[in-house]
């Protein structure tokens, strides 16, 4: 019988439509949970569904536009605890890569574009899921970072700051929830071959890259009970 380490848990991903969103969301309902994806696309959503469909998991649909559907986020958190009585795991995977631009040439719709999914989602969602979380047994909560939050590189500044903003959320979070159960953790996945990496680096070679089903494991071995780590920066292989 396959092992499934997270029956019975309730699992949250956003960005869930595609890339590392979608694959972790895949591995955690491989894995036993019961997993509420996030994301603009229905279409794209229900073929993730029908994936984990496929593997025996279950999953529930939950589509919404980081952008401009901030007060539908901050109910996710209570919405899910009032329906399934409780929410184990947070795996915030959505990103805006937005524009590679210069800093003095950034434009404010592209700004506020890019803070309310880098950032203001990260919030809101912390904001939403925290009570649930603490409440679980073993409460999971994982942010998808980039090494460009440590390394500022040039025309990144749009898409940087708004990570490293997240950043800081997370790790303040994880030292407010350290004497909980609740471990909340960041994983920097590297160059990986998704749709945000293909419009940053359009000639660059993605057979050459990871896939996002390749690094799933990893991202769902954070939200598991005996995951003891807390306010920590994993970066892939690590």
């Amino acid at each position: 019988m396959m092992d499934r380490p997270l029956a019975g848990h309730v699992a949250l991903v956003t960005g869930a439509s595609r890339g590392l969103g979608a694959a972790t969301a895949i591995e955690l309902a491989r894995l036993g949970a019961h997993c509420v994806l996030t994301a603009r696309t229905q279409g794209a959503l229900e073929e993730v569904d029908d994936a984990i469909r496929s593997l025996g998991g279950q999953s529930t649909l939950f589509p919404l536009d980081l952008i401009r559907d901030g007060e539908k986020l901050d109910m996710v958190g209570p919405s899910i605890a009032q329906r399934f009585g409780r929410l184990d795991i947070l795996v915030h995977a959505a990103g805006l890569l937005a524009k590679l631009t210069p800093t003095a040439h950034i434009m404010p719709r592209d700004w506020q574009e890019a803070v309310a999914v880098n950032l203001s989602a990260a919030w809101r969602l912390i904001r939403s899921a925290d009570p649930p979380l603490r409440a679980a047994p073993a409460g999971r909560a994982v942010f998808l970072t980039d090494a460009v939050v440590a390394e500022p590189r040039a025309y990144w500044g749009l898409y940087g700051f708004g990570k490293a903003g997240q950043e800081h959320l997370a790790r303040s979070w994880a030292a407010e929830v350290a004497n909980t159960p609740l471990r909340v953790n960041l994983f920097d996945p590297g160059p990986v071959a998704t749709r945000l990496r293909m419009v940053a680096m359009p000639g660059e070679d993605q057979s050459r890259l990871p896939q996002p089903a390749d690094l799933a494991p990893e991202i769902a071995a954070l939200c598991l009970p005996g995951e003891t780590r807390n306010g920590a920066v994993i970066r892939r292989g690590g």
